[in-house]
Formats: structure tokens, C-alpha cells, sequence
């Protein structure tokens, strides 16, 4: 029998994640399981353009950018299931940050969403969903879009806009 308790979605807000968010709703409320939805926000400190500075003091910067992530992945979580899940953004590398969570966490499932490069393209940036399938304390689903899937449900809920 499969028990699934804890089920991450990483999400990097791309059509990728969105669907794999739905897929991580719909896991979670089969098997009345928590959904963790987690950003990772790259640390700026590690980044070549970090240079030329910011108006701002860089730590203010990445709580904004923190806080806005939280914002947008809790839009994305129906009323019906905001009791069942947990919303996060963490400062970091993606796939580092993903791995020491899901150990952290105790989480039974990744589901996370993939590009799909083409050959070049993943040769010259990586994959962050293989580094975290491959180095995974648990197993990984991913998904793609489009693609055939099993799970048939409505966009996420959005942030409402003027008509």
C-alpha cells in the first residue's frame, strides 16, 4: 500500500510547475497528504551582476523577493485545501535547497515540473529536476507541459484581475 503524508512541489511559477502543482493537489487530497509548496529564490550574493548593487540594502531585496513567493505560491492553493498545505521560500541553490527540505521535511513524494531542454540546452545548464531525481531521498515524479497527464483539473486559482 502506497502512504504518502508529505508531497513537495518545488515551483519556479514557470507552466511547468503549475502543472506539477496540480499534480501535487490532487496526490494530496487522494491521499489526505500535506502539499508543500516550495521556492527557492537564487541568492543574489552568488550572482555576477550583484556588483553594480541595489538601491536597496541586498538583504531587504531577498525578503521582498521571499515574501512576494509566498504570496503567489499560496494564490495558487484553492481555499478548499489552504488546511492541508504548507508554503515556503527558501534563500539558495535550487536543487540543494530542494534536497535538504525534502530531508528536513520528512517528504514522501516529489512532484516538480520539467522543461525540457533539448540536448544543448541541458548539456550547458543542467537540470535541476535530474540533480534532484537523481540525489532524492524519495521518490520524484515529474511532469511536463504539455503532455498526456493523469490529472484532469482546472488552472490554479489566480489573483484576481480587473475585468
Amino acid at each position: 500500500m502506497i502512504t504518502l503524508k508529505n508531497i513537495l512541489v518545488p515551483s519556479d511559477f514557470s507552466e511547468c510547475s503549475d502543472q506539477a502543482v496540480r499534480y501535487g493537489l490532487e496526490l494530496a487530497r487522494k491521499f489526505d497528504a500535506t502539499i508543500h509548496l516550495l521556492h527557492v529564490v537564487q541568492d543574489p550574493a552568488t550572482q555576477p551582476w550583484v556588483a553594480e548593487g541595489f538601491a536597496m540594502p541586498l538583504l531587504d531585496v531577498v525578503e521582498q523577493w521571499q515574501k512576494q513567493a509566498e504570496g503567489r505560491l499560496a494564490a495558487a492553493v484553492p481555499p478548499a485545501d489552504r488546511a492541508r498545505s504548507r508554503v515556503v521560500a527558501v534563500i539558495g541553490s535550487s536543487y540543494a535547497e530542494i534536497l535538504r527540505y525534502a530531508e528536513e521535511q520528512g517528504i514522501d513524494l516529489i512532484v516538480m515540473g520539467t522543461h525540457g531542454r533539448g540536448a544543448v540546452g541541458h548539456l550547458l545548464l543542467g537540470s535541476i529536476a535530474e540533480k534532484v531525481v537523481r540525489r532524492s531521498p524519495c521518490p520524484v515524479l515529474t511532469v511536463r507541459h504539455p503532455q498526456h497527464g493523469f490529472v484532469d483539473l482546472p488552472a490554479p486559482v489566480a489573483t484576481a484581475s480587473a475585468v
